[in-house]
């Protein structure tokens, strides 16, 4: 698969399964009960006054990918995010490109915690390079699903990989 149609696919993807994140060009890459990434471009739209990545879009990557994360995790049964801790380390300037991963740290009955970090992509090998935040996010789960909501994991179900 060519990059453009990866990129592509990667966008439909994360249309589908975050409008938050997807509205700020975030794609997402792998999703499993066990792991998620993605990346982000960073732009004007997702930067503070002085050109770089606002801390609280960090914290929203934070926060999209643990809870869906979580909600795969938990059978599909709603979860709903009790905190979120976010360090910052280092600054992404316009035009970096900003890696992801989310991992579950603890899958209780009742909550779950997950470690999300976050690195400038280095442009030379396509990989982590220096990390610039880590969050940790802990939710509820296994929270009853109301009727009308039953079909609010099918994306996630479309795309995880069990």
């Amino acid at each position: 698969m060519g990059d453009a149609t990866a990129s592509a696919s990667a966008s439909t993807k994360t249309a589908e399964l975050d409008a938050p994140l997807s509205a700020l060009g975030f794609e997402m890459e792998e999703v499993s009960p066990s792991r998620l990434t993605g990346r982000l471009l960073v732009t004007d739209t997702c930067c503070q006054p002085f050109k770089v990545l606002h801390g609280g879009v960090s914290a929203l990557i934070a926060e999209g990918l643990a809870s869906m994360g979580a909600h795969m995790a938990s059978g599909y049964r709603r979860v709903a995010g009790m905190q979120l801790s976010i360090n910052h380390f280092r600054s992404a300037a316009a035009g970096d490109t900003v890696l992801a991963r989310a991992v579950p740290v603890h899958i209780g009955r009742s909550t779950q915690v997950w470690e999300v970090k976050l690195w400038k992509m280095d442009a030379s090998t396509q990989g982590e390079g220096p990390q610039i935040a880590e969050a940790r996010v802990t939710l509820l789960c296994n929270l009853p699903v109301p009727d009308e909501m039953r079909s609010a994991g099918e994306s996630l179900r479309k795309y995880s990989k069990l």
